[in-house]
């Protein structure tokens, strides 16, 4: 690779805009699972909603709404950023921000005391 492809116009920075793309739709998709999740557990009506099939339940649904949001935001964020330089340290901090998120919601004690039981 020649060193004008790896370079900017400018000349110093290398564009990190489909980087800065994947990784904040990975933490999208993250959060949308973690939110579902939640959801199904927390209301019978979303649960039953999100039974797509029954030997696997309401994790059916949330696991394919999760990777659309996750595929979608990845598709439109890439067509967006693509090319350009962005800030990685707000892009890193949002997408962790949504990874714990997701975490936190779906571990017992917290969603348990969440839903008041």
């Amino acid at each position: 690779m020649s060193m004008s492809q790896t370079q900017s116009r400018s000349g110093t920075e290398i564009p990190n805009g489909a980087g800065a793309a994947a990784i904040l739709s990975a933490g999208i998709g993250c959060g949308v699972l973690g939110i579902l999740a939640f959801a199904g557990d927390a209301s019978d009506a979303i649960g039953k909603a999100l039974n797509f099939y029954n030997p696997t339940g309401t994790l059916s649904g949330v696991t394919d709404f999760a990777i659309l949001a996750w595929l979608g935001s990845w598709f439109v964020l890439n067509r967006l950023w693509r090319g350009r330089t962005l800030s990685m340290v707000r892009i890193n901090l949002a997408s962790f921000a949504l990874l714990i998120l997701a975490f936190l919601i779906t571990f017992p004690p917290i969603a348990d005391f969440l839903q008041g039981k």
